[in-house]
């Protein structure tokens, strides 16, 4: 696994937008663009960030934009300004050979999953899964937004659950974070602790890959069968029944060859129309190996740093959820 290099102070991160544009959130993410580089970091930005449209440009220019942040010698690493609904326009386009010759580290979340996926599964590269350039934009961070600039200068800090999570966006005030849940990590085959290679992304997105050329799945566990596979799942809005069907289709795809276990976030949008919940899709489909939900990952804040390709550690015991990562 490659592990690009981690940034230092005033080195300098390149923001573009493979998805939306950040226009119509404009005064928060000049918000959250402040506070990272209030963090010791420079920042240049594409031309098409600030673009108030669903997708920020025409996938080509999209790909293009990406390309010179790669070749840029003085960015050092390149974040997705923000989520959306239509980066998998961009996928025949993307050069994964330019992507090789330039490793950095990459980061974004929801949208930007199958970049950042396909990435570490094609090229072996490690990417950052949990927040976006706009991520940013409280008044007063909390811990899970410091701990970001704490991983991008090589800083891996054990994650452990947190005691509240955000019920209501609407209730914030200066786009802090209105934590007024207690959290609950449920895991559904009891206290466990296991080890492998990670892996996933928003699986409302991911589901769009089997059987396309992009998808190198069956390739990237094999090569790692040694570590077995653990696998995280955000959900965005994915119905109980759409998440069976698909972790059905993943599975007959041979993506679940090797697992050691399931980690699965907050829903931010749940529905279903059945009686199936998602703690049932999960027992349905994988059975009695460590199965998680409700975890802090994904949509839902507060929200973890994944490393897509490390090893991890996860446990859990007492009620209490650990995740582990190693740059190995």
């Amino acid at each position: 696994m490659i592990y690009p290099n981690f940034l230092k102070e005033n080195d300098t991160i390149g923001i573009t937008a493979p998805s939306a544009g950040v226009g119509r959130n404009i005064d928060d993410y000049i918000k959250s663009i402040k506070n990272i580089k209030k963090k010791g970091f420079n920042i240049v930005e594409t031309k098409s960030v600030r673009n108030n449209s669903e997708v920020s440009t025409t996938a080509v220019e999209r790909i293009k934009e990406f390309n010179e942040l790669l070749v840029d010698k003085k960015v050092k690493m390149i974040i997705s300004a923000a989520g959306g609904d239509f980066l998998y326009e961009i996928m025949p386009y993307i050069d994964y050979d330019l992507i090789s010759k330039n490793p950095k580290w990459i980061m974004g979340s929801s949208d930007p999953t199958n970049l950042l996926y396909t990435i570490t599964t094609n090229l072996d590269i490690a990417t950052l899964y949990g927040h976006n350039a706009g991520s940013f934009d409280s008044k007063d961070l909390h811990k899970s937004q410091k701990n970001v600039f704490s991983y991008i200068k090589g800083e891996i800090l054990n994650q452990i659950q947190y005691k509240k999570y955000e019920s209501n966006r609407e209730n914030r005030v200066d786009n802090n974070y209105s934590l007024d849940k207690k959290v609950k990590w449920e895991s559904l085959n009891g206290e466990f602790d296991i080890t492998g290679r990670l892996i996933g992304g928003c699986i409302d997105c991911l589901k769009y890959l089997p059987g396309t050329k992009y998808d190198k799945t069956n390739e990237f566990i094999e090569k790692y069968k040694k570590d077995g596979i653990i696998w995280y799942f955000d959900i965005f809005s994915m119905t109980s029944e759409d998440f069976y069907l698909t972790l059905l289709q993943l599975k007959e795809s041979g993506w679940f060859n090797y697992i050691k276990g399931v980690i699965v976030g907050r829903v931010l949008f749940p529905n279903s129309y059945t009686t199936m919940t998602y703690q049932n899709a999960l027992k349905k489909v994988f059975g009695s190996i460590p199965l998680i939900f409700n975890a802090d990952i994904g949509h839902v804040p507060p929200k973890m740093t994944l490393i897509n390709g490390c090893i991890a550690n996860i446990s859990f015991y007492n009620d209490k959820g650990i995740i582990k990562q190693y740059l190995k």
